[in-house]
């Protein structure tokens, strides 16, 4: 299955101009912000490879990140903190990220596609279940998200090179739990998530 204009262009046959689409990335990393981005694309985008952000390659969603922005009509992006995350949880702070992205367009929408998140918002809003697998907008704006919350964890990297957040992404994988027993937790932590959690109660 590919993203299309299919969900689009049913929703501009009954008369909406602009129809944003909305996701997130980085609900499971162990570190770091949940990162959203809101995008409303032309009836003319044709970008060739937009796809779920998790299908494509690193350096395919680095090309794609460029020419979605240069092609958007507008786009967003919201960071939400680890600090946030862990005050709110996860859930709610994916679903602050998506409408602080929304409302943030420079364009204001009339219609949203998000990825399976209900928003609470007065624009007709769709949640739709694999929306990045189905829908072209929500597919790019989950490029979006990806790309820029995959380049703060590769700064992060830079400062921490031991736990190789520049591979992992802040991820649980097995080098960073090792890492974490090893070296401790930095401030980026998510103090909620285990193992982080069990490191702080076991100090």
């Amino acid at each position: 299955m590919k993203p299309t204009f299919d969900i689009e262009n049913s929703i501009w046959d009954r008369g909406y101009k602009y129809i944003a689409g909305t996701d997130e990335a980085g609900r499971g990393p162990l570190v770091g912000p949940v990162v959203a981005a809101a995008v409303i694309l032309p009836k003319t985008f044709n970008i060739e490879g937009v796809n779920d952000s998790k299908k494509l390659s690193e350096k395919k969603r680095e090309e794609l990140y460029n020419l979605i922005i240069e092609n958007a009509l507008c786009y967003s992006i919201s960071i939400i903190s680890e600090k946030i995350i862990d005050k709110i949880n996860i859930y709610n702070a994916s679903k602050k990220a998506m409408i602080d992205a929304i409302t943030s367009l420079h364009i204001k929408p009339d219609y949203i596609l998000s990825d399976a998140m209900k928003l609470d918002l007065s624009i007709p809003c769709d949640a739709i279940i694999k929306g990045d697998a189905k829908s072209i907008t929500i597919a790019a704006a989950s490029i979006l998200a990806k790309v820029t919350r995959d380049r703060l964890m590769i700064e992060l990297d830079s400062k921490y090179p031991m736990y190789n957040f520049k591979k992992n992404k802040g991820y649980p994988t097995k080098e960073h739990v090792n890492a974490i027993s090893k070296h401790g937790i930095i401030k980026e932590h998510r103090r909620t998530y285990n193992p982080v959690k069990e490191y702080i109660e076991k100090k």
